[in-house]
């Protein structure tokens, strides 16, 4: 006992005697508490991947002595390892030294801001300033100093809910068609003449007419009659001709129509004329693209004359002129043009599941993405997609959707490479927004973020994906900017991340979402609003979902304050 006795009070001895010698440096490690240094924020919190922290203080007057130098550095300590940041430097008045000066008589606040990367093990650590002083020759190092506790790691709750994109279809079962054919008449008449019913487009008219009438898939829905006269005589009995050759080229139509055993229901909803007059446009467009002579003087007629009379006189003082627009501009405006609109009716749904799978090459690529989207079954969807990929190669649509079943199947290196060709197909956003959170779940962000940047027509899906991002690059801003339309549980945790926790549980109350992780993260939540009971039944929940919760909430210094509520 003596012995021992005898060996401590030497040590203390040899300790005083050493802090003696180096002179300040004792006095400053025996009242460095009156630094009042503190670290924050308290408990440090994981954020973009980091552990930042701020430590502040300040040295009191007549503390720093004017030879001494003092090295500083902040560490977190850790079972299994340590990580250090950058150590920061002062020293007094009179000590030789590139570092931050300290005076003497007043003393000076200090502030310090570093970053060090997480490492796991962090959560359960202590955080401690190391400090270390010379004067001279003489060297200290001092007791480290805690200045705080653990690491919260909330942020890593983010969820992998990345919005993957199928291409959608474009298929209308309805579909528009017209057919089309120019009567031509002679000057001032309104008769169909027989010649013109031998006109190829005619005939072709004619011909539509019957194999309408003979197929169910077809719709004849109307007809529209645009009918002109030459801009030559009276402006009023123009006009009446126009109208009078409308009806006429309807009637030629109704004929054929009555001869096909077709009858619409409505005569005069269905017979649409539409008389224009004296066709002055079309008349002003065939001489520019003539070779008459004067066509130049014509058309700067027609420029400076709006009063169609006076235009037809002076365009007729120029006899010569005159008689060659006879010839060969105003025949070509006196005419019909005949307007057939019908409707095109497609497969039923029950046809087109049995096609799409029995005769995919027969079905247009809107076809088959639409016939997709008849099945339920997930292997259903993706053989149809597959049909819809070989039929139609040009179509980025089907390996992008083939890629869309390969991800739900969990699929990802197949589904990124079909995402990929069919990029490579055509360049879409639809594509390029997959492949970023492809990209995002392999950890490269930065790619993710580029391909989402360039997906941003895709809609509000690729801000969403950009939103996960920024939750784990610490911008939590940002992410509830682009995730604002979205009631989900990282939504909820960038609020809460960016000190909104009332809106975080707003947000939560309405995701519907009953996950173990969603319940633990309402209790981080309520513990932030310091409601005890929330947290608890929160907690109790989220174990009862998912058992191994227990063992991260216990290590969770988001509840270092209801340990004794929880039973941890």
């Amino acid at each position: 006992m003596k012995t021992t006795a005898f060996k401590v009070f030497s040590f203390l001895s040899i300790v005083a005697l050493f802090l003696t010698a180096c002179g300040g440096l004792g006095k400053m490690e025996k009242h460095i508490e009156e630094l009042n240094a503190k670290a924050e924020p308290e408990p440090l919190i994981v954020r973009g991947d980091s552990v930042e922290i701020n430590i502040t203080g300040k040295f009191p007057e007549k503390y720093f002595h004017k030879k001494v130098i003092v090295e500083a550095t902040p560490a977190i300590v850790y079972d299994g390892g340590e990580a250090t940041y950058e150590t920061q430097g002062y020293q007094g008045e009179d000590a030789a030294g590139n570092y931050e000066v300290i005076p003497y008589d007043a003393g000076k606040s200090f502030s310090y801001t570093d970053k060090v990367a997480f490492v796991p093990g962090m959560e359960e650590s202590t955080v401690e300033l190391r400090v270390g002083g010379s004067k001279g020759s003489q060297t200290a190092t001092f007791d480290p100093l805690p200045v705080g506790t653990g690491v919260i790691t909330t942020p890593y709750l983010v969820q992998s809910d990345d919005m993957f994109l199928i291409a959608g279809d474009n298929f209308e079962r309805v579909l528009s068609f017209t057919e089309e054919a120019v009567v031509n008449y002679a000057y001032n008449s309104s008769s169909v003449r027989s010649g013109e019913t031998r006109d190829q487009d005619v005939k072709d008219l004619m011909a539509f007419v019957k194999f309408a009438s003979e197929k169910d898939s077809i719709v004849i829905t109307g007809t529209n009659v645009m009918a002109y006269a030459s801009p030559e005589g009276e402006i009023s009995l123009n006009e009446d001709l126009a109208q009078e050759r409308a009806e006429s080229a309807n009637a030629l139509v109704e004929k054929e129509m009555k001869r096909r055993k077709i009858a619409p229901e409505n005569r005069d909803a269905f017979y649409n004329n539409t008389p224009k007059g004296e066709d002055w446009e079309g008349f002003k467009d065939l001489m520019e693209a003539s070779s008459i002579e004067d066509k130049a003087l014509i058309i700067r007629v027609l420029e400076t004359y709006s009063d169609k009379t006076e235009r037809e006189q002076q365009i007729k003082n120029i006899s010569k002129t005159y008689k060659e627009i006879e010839k060969d501009i105003l025949p070509s405006l006196r005419r019909s043009q005949i307007t057939v609109n019908y409707d095109v009716e497609g497969y039923t749904d029950e046809e087109l599941r049995d096609l799409s799978k029995s005769n995919p090459d027969i079905l247009t690529v809107e076809e088959l993405l639409f016939a997709a989207t008849l099945f339920d079954g997930l292997n259903d969807k993706l053989e149809i997609y597959q049909n819809a990929e070989r039929v139609h190669p040009g179509d980025y649509r089907g390996a992008n959707n083939v890629g869309y079943c390969l991800m739900m199947q969990n699929k990802m290196a197949d589904a990124k490479a079909k995402f990929q060709k069919a990029l490579d197909t055509e360049s879409n956003p639809v594509s390029m927004n997959n492949l970023g959170a492809i990209a995002r779940l392999e950890g490269d962000r930065s790619a993710a973020m580029e391909m989402f940047n360039g997906a941003a027509a895709a809609g509000n899906e690729v801000k969403y994906n950009k939103g996960i991002i920024q939750i784990q690059n610490g911008d939590y801003a940002s992410a509830i900017n682009n995730m604002g339309s979205y009631n989900t549980m990282n939504l909820a945790l960038a609020k809460a991340l960016n000190g909104d926790a009332s809106g975080a549980k707003t947000v939560m109350d309405n995701s519907g979402d009953e996950s173990a992780e969603a319940y633990y993260l309402r209790a981080v939540i309520a513990a932030r609003m310091n409601v005890g009971a929330d947290v608890v039944s929160n907690m109790t929940k989220a174990i009862e979902k998912d058992g191994s919760l227990k063992n991260k909430a216990m290590k969770d210094l988001e509840f270092r304050n209801y340990k004794a509520q929880l039973n941890f």
